[in-house]
């Protein structure tokens, strides 16, 4: 969730430092990099030896070091970090931070950053209620310093009040929101379909499409990454569920139908799913037995997903609809565009890919023409759709921002 992101902690004074340990666990975990800052208070409580095993990096300390400072380290950690994270931060920390003082490594760093920057105090509930202390924080909210916490309960002085550091999980996931808040598609809700459906025929057959589900799951994971709230309802498929996603499991095209109704409204439909276009008119509730001839079935044909979704009074403003294809592909594709009513095709020949395969050869065809992608790995198929999509956001929010 946090793979690529680099972070800074710098642990100040005070008994909640122990709880910084636990937060680069996470951090850590959650695939950030985490470069740590120890200031002579903070080093009281806990040792760069644990928060250097921890965050399995160098634990800066001294802004006189020779060796860091050769290289201007105070400068280089400001700049190298996505985001600056003080927890604990103690009353005396942040008032060096209001008063723009750089009196060691930590405040120095913190006066050279021009990065985000994030605070946790900790303190004594009555160093918390001080003028001082408030007339601090406003200043330092005026900067756009961003501030978590702090809780109430007990105290390690004995006290109970405000003061104690939020806890790590809670920290961790600040930070979660605070990095999902700046991607592109923040604040947008995404809808997307993948895998197949099994109709019944009886209670150990049934129809069905062939599909494995990696392009569908792929696309609910790209969307995520880019700060989408992404609900994935998909047919049976031998993969996990992807991460930060919610997750919708069925098994017929009625109840995909109904899964996907219920999660309207969203901004963005996908619908990637190899939904079966007929199902048996009646199900038998008993296994169907041999006796020398072949059953009769009566079929019925499913209700059509896409154009429900294309046509339905909350449309999501985006609809993208897939066409699986054995010929005429970019014709047929054209077609199912203009009859479902959605706004893009993602269109591939099958009988060029093979089904379950890790790649795929797409054509983009919207009302405007088509555009062929190479092929290549589905995840990079679907991290293209979705820069197509920021494009298409981008590009409503200009045309908004104008009007």
């Amino acid at each position: 969730m946090l793979t690529g992101k680099r972070i800074l902690l710098i642990i100040s004074g005070g008994i909640a430092a122990y709880k910084s340990l636990e937060l680069v666990r996470l951090f850590k975990k959650s695939g950030a990099d985490v470069r740590c800052i120890l200031t002579k208070g903070g080093s009281n409580f806990v040792t760069p030896l644990s928060v250097a095993a921890i965050s399995e990096e160098q634990v800066f300390t001294d802004l006189f070091s020779l060796k860091d400072e050769t290289e201007m380290g105070h400068i280089r950690l400001s700049r190298e970090a996505d985001l600056v994270l003080v927890a604990p931060a103690s009353a005396n920390i942040l008032g060096q931070m209001a008063h723009g003082l750089a009196e060691d490594l930590a405040s120095t760093t913190l006066l050279a950053t021009n990065k985000p920057v994030m605070v946790c105090p900790a303190m004594n509930p009555m160093m918390w209620e001080h003028p001082a202390t408030q007339e601090n924080l406003e200043t330092l909210k005026t900067r756009s310093i961003h501030i978590i916490g702090p809780a109430d309960g007990d105290m390690a002085c004995g006290e109970t009040g405000t003061g104690r550091m939020s806890e790590p999980q809670d920290i961790h996931d600040s930070v979660l929101r605070f990095f999902d808040s700046h991607k592109p598609l923040s604040g947008f809700s995404a809808l997307v379909t993948s895998g197949p459906t099994y109709e019944p025929i009886d209670p150990v057959r049934f129809i069905g499409n062939r599909s494995s589900g990696k392009q569908g799951h792929a696309i609910a994971s790209a969307l995520a990454d880019q700060g989408a709230v992404v609900t994935l309802v998909t047919g049976p498929v031998a993969l996990p569920d992807p991460e930060g996603v919610n997750v919708i499991h069925i098994e017929t095209a009625q109840e995909m139908l109904d899964a996907y109704k219920s999660a309207l409204p969203a901004d963005i439909a996908v619908c990637a799913a190899a939904v079966s276009d007929w199902r048996t008119e009646d199900q038998v509730n008993q296994k169907i037995k041999k006796n020398g001839a072949a059953p009769k079935l009566t079929l019925t044909e499913n209700p059509d997903i896409l154009k429900t979704i294309s046509n339905a009074t909350n449309r999501p403003a985006l609809v993208i609809g897939f066409a699986a294809e054995t010929e005429n592909l970019i014709y047929n594709a054209t077609n199912k565009l203009s009859k479902k009513g959605c706004d893009w095709i993602v269109a591939n020949d099958v009988s060029e890919n093979i089904f379950g395969s890790n790649k795929n050869h797409v054509y983009l065809v919207t009302e405007n023409g088509h555009e062929e992608w190479p092929q290549m790995d589905k995840r990079a198929v679907a991290s293209a759709l979705v820069d197509e999509i920021i494009n298409h956001t981008n590009t409503i929010k200009l045309k908004e921002a104008a009007e």
